[in-house]
């Protein structure tokens, strides 16, 4: 069975207009559920986003408020080190006193190795930049995962459910793991007995992999350097995605003998192998095989060297405007326009 055959079962994105995704949206028994947040704060965190957020982020915010009426943001930090950011946020108002006069939303949080599919909502440890996000398949959808990076040590985003209380919970698991029978034990008990019995009221899972994140597997056509995967609308004709001709830790060769060449002569040689792949990347968009273009892309940006920010540029945008993705487009240019491990917090002075 060829690659193309052993893809066409993979089945068509499932996508939903902007307009439908206007309304808050749930599955399952949280369904009937909308958590007491003011309909104007969620209009403007859309307005300043331009991205739909999922009930979760609400609820979760709800929860935390409760934990910590004085500071919701600040609620985990003496139990995991975790800090609510992003659209929390704008929950929170930071953003009415920003010392940053023209803050970039798409820039908000947004750390070194994060594609644009990735949002951050959780803060954690500073010396790895550890931090958990939503990430979306398309921009017009909600979120297919939490997922979970730290940005000093590479691009890898780890799946952590479907929902941020589910992220927290398997973080608190893995922090009294961690701490054994150290001080803070009765705190991440009591923490711990408060999520489970809020997430039993709303009905969210607290599963690592759900049933619809399964079924979201079936749709990745390929897993890219960071592992979280790319899905791309695939039709009865098995069009939408060919295989790079390179494995990735053959591509990896090549970004490595680039970014590490001793001069811009070998630089130029090592580039070839790169310039063949690309011109196949052509001859897939011609076909309508635009996940091609999209994996080198991302692949390119995740590897993180600023040699590969021309041909990312070349790439990725036009991956994303074949696939009707154009706003991950404008958090691309935004990010490679500033992209730094500094500097994170849109609302603060820079």
């Amino acid at each position: 069975m060829t690659g193309r055959a052993k893809r066409k079962s993979k089945s068509i994105q499932d996508s939903r207009s902007y307009k439908e995704l206007k309304k808050p949206c749930l599955d399952g028994p949280a369904a009937a559920s909308l958590a007491k947040v003011d309909s104007d704060l969620r209009e403007e965190i859309v307005q300043l986003y331009k991205l739909q957020m999922p009930e979760d982020l609400y609820h979760f915010w709800e929860f935390c408020k409760e934990l910590y009426p004085d500071n919701p943001r600040d609620a985990l930090m003496k139990t995991l080190g975790l800090r609510l950011v992003g659209p929390f946020d704008i929950l929170a108002g930071a953003h009415k006193s920003s010392q940053n006069p023209q803050p970039n939303y798409h820039l908000h949080w947004r750390y070194f190795y994060d594609p644009p599919e990735f949002q951050t909502i959780l803060q954690g440890n500073v010396e790895n930049q550890h931090h958990m996000g939503y990430y979306r398949d398309t921009p017009d959808a909600l979120p297919s995962f939490v997922g979970e990076n730290e940005a000093k040590k590479g691009c890898t985003i780890t799946q952590m459910g479907d929902n941020i209380f589910a992220a927290v919970q398997l973080y608190l698991l893995r922090k009294r793991k961690e701490r054994g029978r150290t001080t803070g034990g009765e705190d991440l008990g009591s923490l711990e007995a408060k999520l489970k019995s809020r997430v039993e009221d709303l009905g969210f899972s607290l599963e690592q992999k759900t049933k619809v994140m399964k079924q979201r597997d079936k749709k990745v056509v390929t897993k890219t350097f960071h592992g979280a995967g790319i899905v791309v609308p695939i039709d009865k004709n098995d069009v939408g995605y060919r295989e790079l001709p390179e494995t990735d830790a053959g591509l990896k060769r090549i970004c490595k003998a680039i970014a590490e060449a001793r001069n811009d002569e070998e630089r130029m040689k090592a580039f070839g192998p790169l310039q063949e792949i690309i011109t196949f990347v052509q001859f897939a968009n011609d076909e309508c095989d635009y996940g091609m273009g999209y994996e080198l892309g991302i692949d390119l940006f995740c590897y993180g060297s600023h040699y590969f920010y021309k041909v990312v540029r070349q790439q990725l945008p036009m991956a994303y405007s074949l696939l009707k993705r154009h706003l991950f487009g404008e958090i691309l240019e935004a990010h490679l326009s500033s992209r730094s491990h500094d500097n994170l917090d849109q609302l603060s002075a820079q």
